[in-house]
Parts: structure tokens; C-alpha cells; sequence
């Protein structure tokens, strides 16, 4: 019996009534797996590839001859946009069956939930927050909610893996299962996955099954890309702002016909009639080439979604037109980020939404012509979710990549001179074009914050427990495989010293006074950073607001200058920072994103390699090839390590984000005394900037010497530093906090590995 046969007779139906010809490969091997298997599975295809009907037409086919007791799936999503959309759709196809489906997070009304907990049946979608939520204050009841459970399914899980969500859901969904009594099979679904296997093994943790990943042969795919670059102050560059648009098939690297003009969309009978300098040359280019499509403006940053939203619309009312750019981040309301999608699903509407990742990954949005990237993402992973938006229903995916750069005087030393962003851009998309290679998930950390979360977690829904009790309910969790008793001893005497946890007479433990004030608080549900506006301060000046300020030490840009962080005061969200002196470099400060090392390797051979890429615009073209003759000039080429003059050097390692922040510290506190290592500036991860006694030589053998000596990674903490990056790492002992920092941020071994090739 095929595949198609096994299906319920409604969803045979569902297929006809779509006018769908035959079953995809992919619906063909998740079918397989799920009707012929008791394991788990990993659904790996492209955007669009038809993966939800994948997972889902063999389980409501299955639940149609044996209906569950209770929930008998969880849909976990990671946005609440994707799982509306997915409400929608799987609502309509298991209408017919009498299969409940239900939702589940902060915008659903409480009808609906309730329902659901008189008649726990069929599918429950919710986001991970949410069945955080459901375990604390819905604990007693979690058995006969899920009594039944036989499958949960993970949306674009790679969105889960480079971070606490994704351990937190693996949490919940053991925590649940050992309530329950219950051992569901579980199904992970993404377009881009890096290292399926370790994924797949991850998937599986403490099911005792293991993960069935269909190797899907794909067919070629023809991109619509095109790169171009702009100056941000004065708008020239090269001979204009336009060039010829190329498609690039991504296979055969052939050039496919020309199919639009770009000279015809910028400078062509739709020109905006106001002067030409009222505008910056680059959000101009996105202007007019938004004109009468429906498209999507990524950016990376909240705060420039916010900016570039504004300019944009200010453009329309400057030229006369009627607005067109809606808005579309995690910060802005539950409305407004409705009646963007609302206006996106619209056919019949051509406006343009400004995001960051919140519509990027698979919430359907309809047919969108094309997709803007202003300057490059810090991932490949990024770009193909992103690129996946578009070219549904036939038409190629079409990406148009905006990169700007602050037009820097002639005298600037040659590491500011080198467009970093376009050619991160450059060796993103060429890695996925000749290797297929996106990034590894992290999975092998040590989650001291998650564990504090998960700890709170626990107490506030169990009540009073032992200590011992405690520790049995936590540490066998999978995720905190790497955890040790004495690490959670000590976890728990800090919690209790600093009054998150309270000890009872009869020497039990329950949340304390100050944890309280935190699990109280609905924003605990989540275990990412919450944005929050910290004013910064110079002396007696007001500069201007921020948000995450970044640990001391370390750089930022505000008011046309940049400033280094003195002190960081959290009660009062307030920065104290001092001007720091000498030349602006393009990046300074904390990395905004984790940038890979084989990125940084692909972004050097970008400026050695004499090749040309089809999908570069006239600007890009030009200044690629400057950026290349800089590069020969200098001598970069063949070396990593570049004299600026006298003692002054430029250090190029190539190294990923992780690796070069254990470099920084390896040079200033290894090595600073032996090398006379004095201004050092750091633009991470691309190079450092310091002066030193001593030449060339010297410093590979001074360095080499002292980065491979056996050392503890946690002598590589500054004087009184206490490094604070995820969430509730604020609550946890200086002793983890340290330790978690250099073992799981601090990428010793893969900076060794890269420092074994210098010369």
C-alpha cells in the first residue's frame, strides 16, 4: 500500500480538492517513517516544501482510526504569527475528521483555552512561553491534559537551537511527558539545518528512540539575487546607484536570461520628483523599487526596523505617494504585527513590510515578489529563511541585498577602508551556492541560566520539595547532561543566601521573597532577553538611550561618537561611559551577531580570489574591486598580521565571533607584559588594532607559546569582570557565572585549531 492509500479517505480528499497532481518526496518519507516506524523524525526541505502536510496528514490520519484520550499532539511554534497561520490550516483539514484543534498563548481568548481543559482532545498549538506557562499554573491537572500524548511537533527548530528557547522546550516537553506518563514521538521540521545527525540526536534526548532524517533529493533551484552597495553620507559611489539585475542558478552557476531592468525601476518614469540629495541613496533604492509590489525589507536590529520604517514612510509623504510600509517586530504590539500580516496576505494590496526575524520564518504571507536585505545577516541559516519568503506559487525566490557603508576620509587606516558587510555578504551566499553548508546548531553548553529558570520553574508549580527532590526532577533533564551535582549544590545555596529560594523548617525548599518578584512577573515564561532602554551617560551629559548595553569595557556608538562602557547600573538602567579617542573603526564593540569562523575563512578568500559573482550589482562590482586592491597593496594576502606603522598593528585571524573573544583575552591577559601590548581596539570578529614592542616573529612565538599551555579557560576573566549575557544570569553565583562564560562562550578549542595553521 502507497502512501496516498494509507491516508484517512478525508485527507485523500483534502489532496483532490487542491488539485494537488502526486505527493511530494518528502511527504512520501515522512509518511514512511511515521505509518512504519515507532521513531522519531527530522523533516529537512525548503521553504514551502510542503513539510506541515508532511508531519501532519499521517498523524490526523492515524488519530481518525484511533482518536486519543486527551491532547494527543503538541504543535510547538516559536511565534505566535506561525502558529495562527498554522491554526488556520490544519483546522480546515481536520474539520471534516471531528479532530479538535486548538491554540494556545498570550493574544488567545480564555474561552478557547478553557474549552480545551473541559475537553482535552485533537491538537494543542502553543509556543514554548506558553507551555511554560500551562506546567507552572496547570500542574495538577497536566496528566489528564496529556494522558494520551503520542506525538509533538517542532516548527523551524533550527530557530531553537542557538540558545536557551530550544533547551527550554526540550525541558518541557520531559518535564511534561514524566507528568504525564507518557513517551511521544517527536518530529522536528526546518529549512535550514546545519549537521542534520547532531540534530537529530538532540531531537531524541531521552526518548530512548532514535531520529529517521529523509535524505530528500531537491531539485535545482533559480535564484533572482542581486548585491548592491552604497555609501551612506554622500550617496557616491562608482558611476550611480543602479545596476543590471542578474539571476544566478544555484546549481549550474549559469546566468539565466535577464528578466528586469533595474536602471527602468530607479531612474525610469516612476522617479521620485524630489531633489535627489533630500534622500539617502540607499533606503531611496529600496523607494522605488518597492513601488507597486508587495515585498519585505529585512534588517537586524530592532531599532533599525524602527529607523528605516520611519524614513521610508517619510519618503511617501515627500513624494506624494500614499503610505505603503507597514511594520513588523517583536516589540511593537500584537495589533500592529496582525494588521501587517493581515495587509501581506492581501493579493490585492502592494505594500511593503519592515522586519527583523519575526517574519522569517514560515508564516504564509502570501505571494510576495520579492525580498530586500539591508546589509548581510550574521548567518547563512538567515539568508535562506529569508530568501524562502518569497518565490511561492511558482515565481524563484528573489533577494535584492542593500549594503551600506559610512563613506570613510582617504587618510583612514586600511582596516576601516575594507566593506565588511558586503563581503560577509559575498561569502554567505557563496558558501551555501558551492558547499550547501549552513551553521552547526550549539548544543553542548553549559545553561546555568536555563537552569535557574527551570529551577524556578519547578518549585513554583511542584511547591515544597527537598533539596534531593529537587535535584531528581532537574538534573536528569537532557539538556543538563553537562551540569554537576556540585554545580547545582551550589546553585541552590546561592538561591537560598540571596533569598530566590526559602528554606522551610521542616527543611524543604520554596520560592523565596525575591524569586517570587521574578516568577511573578509574565515575562519569566520566556528565557530570551527582553529589550530594555538604558540612558547613557557621559559625567553630566545625557547622550541617549540604548538597549542591552554590553559589559565593561566594551564600545559603543552613540551621538556621532564612540564611547567605552565604565559601569553598568541595572536599578537604574543607566550607562556611564567615557569618549574614547583616535579613529572610528566601520564595527566596534560586541558583536551583534555569532558570526562562524568558516564565514570569517570565506570572507578572506572573497578578497584574495580573482573571481567575479553574477549576482553583483555596478556599485558592489566597484567596490569589491577596490576592497581586493587594498588588500594586494597592503599585503594582507599573505599576511594575517599588517604594520600600520612604527609600533602600531592591524591583526587579521579570520576566527569566528566565540574564538576572537578568546583571542582579545588571551593577547591582553596571557600575553600583554611579554609583547608591550598597550591601545588595544577590537572591531570583532574582523580585526584588532594595538600597539606593541615587539615585531612579527616574536609575536606568533609569544603568542603560540601561551595560547597552547594548559590553563584554565577561567583565568581568561577580567579583574572583577562578572560576564553577564543570557537572560537570569543575573541570579546565579559568580562561580557559574564565570565558569559558564569560559567553557561555553569562550571557544578556546576552535581558536587553537585556527592558530595551528598560522605562520
Amino acid at each position: 500500500m502507497d502512501i496516498f492509500d494509507r491516508y484517512a479517505p478525508f485527507v485523500q480528499e483534502y489532496i483532490y480538492r487542491n488539485n494537488w497532481q502526486n505527493l511530494r518526496a518528502i511527504q512520501v518519507a515522512a509518511g514512511d517513517a511515521i505509518f512504519n516506524t515507532d521513531e522519531n523524525l527530522l523533516l529537512t526541505a525548503s521553504t514551502a516544501s510542503g513539510k506541515t502536510e508532511a508531519a501532519f496528514f499521517p498523524i490526523i490520519s492515524l488519530f481518525s482510526e484511533d482518536m486519543p484520550k486527551s491532547v494527543g499532539c503538541i504543535y510547538i511554534g516559536p511565534l505566535k504569527a506561525l502558529i495562527n497561520d498554522q491554526f488556520d490550516r490544519l483546522t480546515e483539514l481536520c474539520e471534516e475528521a471531528d479532530i479538535p484543534v486548538w491554540h494556545w498563548h498570550g493574544d488567545v481568548a480564555r474561552t478557547h483555552k478553557e474549552k480545551l481543559l473541559k475537553h482535552p482532545s485533537g491538537i494543542l498549538q502553543i509556543t514554548p512561553e506558553s507551555l511554560e506557562a500551562m506546567l507552572i499554573h496547570k500542574h495538577a491537572i497536566i496528566g489528564s491534559l496529556f494522558s494520551d500524548l503520542r506525538f509533538v511537533v517542532i516548527d523551524e527548530v533550527h530557530s531553537l537551537l542557538r540558545g536557551d528557547r530550544g533547551g527550554q522546550t526540550l525541558c518541557l516537553i520531559e518535564r511534561l511527558s514524566k507528568l504525564a506518563g507518557v513517551n511521544p514521538r517527536r518530529i522536528g521540521l526546518s529549512a535550514t539545518i546545519g549537521e542534520p545527525e547532531a540534530v537529530g540526536r538532540f531531537l531524541a534526548s531521552g526518548t530512548g528512540r532514535g531520529t529517521i532524517i529523509p535524505r530528500i533529493e531537491q531539485k535545482g533551484t533559480t535564484w533572482r539575487l542581486s548585491m548592491e552597495h552604497f555609501y551612506i553620507r554622500s550617496g557616491k559611489d562608482g558611476e550611480g546607484n543602479s545596476g543590471a539585475e542578474n539571476d544566478a542558478d544555484i546549481d549550474s552557476y549559469e546566468m539565466e536570461e535577464n528578466e528586469t531592468d533595474i536602471d527602468s525601476c530607479v531612474m525610469g518614469e516612476n522617479e521620485t520628483p524630489a531633489a535627489e540629495n533630500d534622500y539617502d541613496p540607499s533606503f531611496k533604492y529600496i523607494f522605488d523599487n518597492t513601488r507597486n509590489k508587495k515585498c519585505l525589507v529585512f534588517v537586524n536590529s530592532r531599532e533599525e526596523c524602527e529607523a528605516v520604517t520611519t524614513t521610508l514612510r517619510r519618503y511617501s509623504e515627500l513624494s506624494g505617494e500614499d503610505e505603503r510600509f507597514q511594520i513588523h517586530h517583536g516589540n511593537i504590539s500584537a495589533a500592529l504585527r496582525e494588521t501587517a500580516e493581515d495587509v501581506m496576505k492581501d493579493d490585492y494590496e502592494n505594500q511593503t513590510t519592515v522586519t527583523t526575524a519575526t517574519l522569517e520564518l514560515g508564516i504564509d504571507i502570501g505571494r510576495l515578489e520579492r525580498a530586500f536585505q539591508i546589509d548581510a545577516p550574521w548567518t547563512v541559516s538567515a539568508f535562506l529563511q529569508r530568501m524562502g519568503r518569497t518565490g511561492r506559487r511558482g515565481a524563484p525566490p528573489e533577494m535584492w541585498f542593500v549594503m551600506r557603508e559610512e563613506e570613510v576620509e582617504a587618510r583612514a587606516m586600511l582596516p576601516v577602508t575594507i566593506p565588511w558587510t558586503l563581503i560577509q555578504g559575498i561569502a554567505l551566499v557563496q558558501l551555501y551556492i558551492e558547499e550547501k553548508w549552513v551553521e552547526p546548531p550549539r548544543l553542548d553548553r553549559l545553561p546555568y541560566s536555563l537552569l535557574y529558570h527551570q529551577t524556578m520553574s519547578t518549585l513554583m508549580s511542584c511547591g515544597e520539595m527537598t533539596p534531593a527532590g529537587l535535584a531528581a526532577r532537574i538534573l536528569p533533564l537532557t539538556y543538563f547532561h553537562r551540569v554537576t551535582e556540585e554545580d547545582y549544590r551550589v546553585l541552590l545555596q546561592h538561591l537560598v543566601k540571596t533569598g530566590h529560594i526559602q528554606k522551610t523548617a521542616e527543611g524543604g525548599l520554596i520560592v523565596g521573597l525575591k524569586g517570587e518578584k521574578v516568577v511573578n512577573n509574565f515575562k519569566f515564561y520566556g528565557v530570551f532577553q527582553e529589550n530594555e532602554e538604558y540612558t547613557v551617560r557621559s559625567e553630566n551629559q545625557e547622550l541617549g538611550t540604548i538597549v542591552a548595553p554590553p559589559p565593561v569595557g566594551e564600545k559603543i556608538a552613540i551621538a556621532g561618537r564612540v564611547w567605552t562602557v565604565l559601569d553598568v547600573d541595572k536599578k537604574r538602567h543607566t550607562v556611564y561611559c567615557t569618549l574614547v579617542r583616535g579613529s572610528v573603526p566601520a564595527y566596534f564593540g560586541q558583536c551583534p551577531g555569532d558570526l562562524h569562523t568558516k564565514v570569517l575563512t570565506r570572507m578572506r578568500q572573497v578578497l584574495h580570489e580573482d573571481k567575479s559573482y553574477p549576482y553583483l550589482m555596478k556599485n558592489a562590482v566597484a567596490r569589491l574591486e577596490k576592497a581586493r586592491n587594498t588588500v594586494s597593496a597592503s599585503g594582507i594576502g599573505t599576511d594575517i598580521l599588517l604594520n600600520l606603522g612604527g609600533t602600531k598593528w592591524c591583526f587579521f585571524p579570520w576566527v569566528g565571533t566565540y574564538s576572537f573573544l578568546a583571542l582579545e583575552r588571551v593577547l591582553r591577559i596571557k600575553c600583554a607584559a611579554r609583547l608591550g601590548l598597550k591601545n588595544f581596539d577590537s572591531s570583532r570578529p574582523y580585526f584588532m588594532v594595538f600597539t606593541m614592542k615587539v615585531g612579527r616573529d616574536e609575536f606568533f612565538r609569544i603568542l603560540k607559546e601561551e595560547l597552547f599551555k594548559e590553563f584554565d579557560a577561567r583565568t581568561l576573566i577580567y579583574p572583577k569582570e562578572i560576564p553577564l549575557f543570557d537572560k537570569y544570569d543575573e541570579y546565579l553565583p559568580e562561580e557559574l557565572l564565570i565558569k559558564g562564560f569560559a567553557e561555553s562562550v569562550l571557544d578556546l578549542e576552535g581558536l587553537r585549531n585556527k592558530a595551528s595553521e598560522w605562520d
